[in-house]
């Protein structure tokens, strides 16, 4: 019997049997040696998960990929119950499982090579966890989704009573006694959140379903439909309109109590409910990350909510040199998690709880951590203490023995902060663009920089300083932050009280000078491209530098900016403004000053600036 082998087959099996015979070494093993092929379109996620356990049970260095397609699908996936920092609350998801397309515990000394592959996830997945961790590496690899849980649709020919939507080909739907209905392998969008992007002016704005989905749904043709709409819905015709589910299920990877985790060359080109965690994790290395749709794909959403999400981590976080386009929230998100104070047990003892819905059930403390005792409404770090040990009492209550007596200050709704689980931040060399939210959302008490970044047209305020005991309880305040060397393009177009292109802004309720919540703040060199007025909002800071940067007037978009002052401060001390240029018509040239004294202001003499 003769057999015929064409070149591309060739090819193929002799790219197979290169990465086969890598594992010779005894420390490199090739999923082809599972009988794990790409671009077949069957399901890997069970054959994978048995390469991971022997590599782990082996002591293997490295797991290798041939470069091609691998298809993961929630059949023989395994499902662990996972609790994650801003995801969902008991209503909005009871059970916590996660489907995992790939999970590697308790795994030590690994490196993932993917050689450049395309992981294609289907249904709802968590696309990787790496629990408890250490020294693994993972590079050279694209994630995807078959069908992505974001829909998205183009206004095509807007009437008086009727608008056009042209379906991108990956959003699948039915229409249903005149309902049109979004589904995909396994699920279908009930909870609708929409977000529109102005295809002329590259913005993201906030938008609705709801007109939709009252409308009378009439296909036109395969991805063309009609909507029978109120004769005041008029879009803008050309642009994007996104819609997704609310409820954050899976995450697009969760990086758990680990140490020592590199990203490296990895595109996350979709991830559902929110995107890659890292929770309690210590030094992590984003290199060269792209959250971005792939090109070929023509979608312009790549998560449904945050890109990157770092609660509770240690040790240093670094993200250098990554692509941020097309979140429906914040590209990065930097935090701790403040515990309200509900019970005194003991001198020594604590009954503590998570506070905001969509985060609790993990681990917010560990035996021999030092914390600080903060007063909610001032936002005041006003004693310390280290942790003895803690009992859970239910998802949402812990029970915190500490090494000495809690402070005699203590008040009810006052709040502890986990100080070890804070990390050092470097920011350097990323790009930013098309979110309706924020750019880069920073607390942490230890050192910061962000630096040599570019944010493009971020809706709210491209690097936010919040901390906070109130609302999403994310500690805690800065001591120690210096943004430098970037440039911010029309930033904090959506406007709002406290929004500006760098926003410092505790959630603090008593803005006394006397009692400053963030310390020690530099903004140097960076340049302004600016339509409106705010530039910098800062509240509660003492400490606080704005030196040799240089604003330029941008007249692109509009102006609309309630807050029609170009610096903003509400309780600060010893703040500086100095060596400052400004290019063009630039708007306000002003300073507001609110429960502070002039002469905690300092200029250099050569700005020309208004002081109210």
């Amino acid at each position: 019997m003769l057999f015929r082998i064409t070149l591309p087959g060739l090819l193929s099996l002799m790219t197979i049997y290169f990465f086969t015979l890598q594992s010779v070494d005894g420390q490199s093993v090739s999923v082809a040696e599972f009988n794990i092929r790409p671009d077949t379109y069957e399901n890997v996620t069970p054959s994978i998960q048995k390469a991971i356990e022997f590599v782990q049970n082996n002591n293997k260095s490295t797991l290798i990929f041939p470069k091609g397609r691998y298809d993961f699908w929630p059949d023989g996936a395994i499902r662990a119950k996972y609790f994650v920092s801003n995801t969902s609350t008991e209503e909005e998801d009871s059970s916590k499982i996660k489907t995992i397309g790939m999970l590697f515990k308790n795994v030590k000394n690994l490196t993932i090579d993917g050689n450049g592959s395309l992981f294609i996830f289907h249904g709802k997945m968590t696309t990787i966890v790496l629990d408890q961790c250490e020294n693994v590496v993972l590079k050279n690899i694209h994630v995807d989704f078959e069908r992505p849980t974001m829909s998205e649709m183009r206004y095509t020919n807007v009437a008086n009573k009727s608008v056009e939507l042209e379906i991108h080909p990956d959003a699948k739907y039915d229409i249903t006694n005149n309902q049109l209905i979004w589904h995909g392998e396994g699920w279908k969008t009930t909870h609708f959140h929409g977000v529109e992007f102005d295809t002329t002016l590259k913005t993201m704005r906030y938008s609705d379903w709801k007109v939709f989905d009252k409308s009378k749904a009439t296909e036109i043709r395969p991805n063309l439909v009609r909507f029978e709409t109120p004769e005041n819905s008029k879009p803008k015709s050309g642009n994007i309109l996104t819609v997704r589910d609310i409820i954050r299920d899976q995450v697009g990877m969760l990086i758990l109590e680990s140490k020592n985790i590199t990203l490296e060359d990895v595109g996350m080109h979709y991830m559902h409910g929110l995107g890659i965690v890292s929770q309690y994790t210590e030094n992590i290395t984003m290199r060269r990350i792209t959250c971005a749709p792939r090109p070929e794909t023509k979608r312009i959403i790549a998560s449904s909510a945050d890109f990157m999400h770092f609660s509770g981590c240690s040790g240093k976080v670094t993200v250098l040199d990554c692509t941020f386009s097309g979140a429906h929230d914040d590209p990065i998100n930097i935090h701790g998690t403040n515990l309200r104070y509900t019970q005194k047990l003991e001198n020594n003892k604590l009954k503590l709880r998570f506070m905001h819905g969509q985060s609790y059930g993990f681990n917010a403390f560990f035996s021999g951590d030092s914390v600080a005792f903060v007063h909610s409404e001032s936002m005041q770090r006003f004693a310390n203490g280290r942790v003895k040990s803690v009992e859970k009492l239910s998802d949402r209550e812990v029970v915190v023995t500490f090494e000495n007596a809690v402070p005699e200050g203590l008040v009810t709704n006052d709040c502890v902060e986990n100080m070890t689980r804070t990390p050092e931040v470097l920011i350097k060399g990323n790009y930013f663009t098309r979110t309706n939210t924020r750019g880069i959302l920073l607390t942490t008490p230890r050192k910061a920089v962000v630096e040599n970044n570019t944010f493009f047209r971020t809706g709210m305020s491209a690097i936010l300083i919040e901390a906070d005991a109130e609302g999403w309880f994310e500690s805690g305040p800065v001591r120690n932050v210096t943004i430098r060397n970037n440039e911010f393009i029309d930033c904090a177009y959506q406007g709002g009280p406290g929004n500006a292109v760098i926003a410092i802004n505790p959630s603090n309720k008593l803005a006394d000078i006397k009692k400053p919540v963030h310390f020690n703040i530099s903004i140097e060199n960076n340049i302004f491209r600016t339509f409106d007025y705010p530039v910098l909002y800062a509240k509660s800071t003492q400490g606080l530098n704005f030196s040799n940067n240089t604003i330029i007037r941008t007249h692109e978009l509009t102006a609309q900016s309630e807050n029609k002052k170009m610096f903003y401060f509400n309780a600060c001390s010893n703040v500086q403004i100095s060596g400052t240029k400004m290019e063009g018509e630039v708007l306000g040239k002003n300073i507001k000053l609110d429960n502070m004294p002039k002469s905690n202001l300092k200029l250099s003499g050569k700005e020309k600036l208004t002081i109210e």
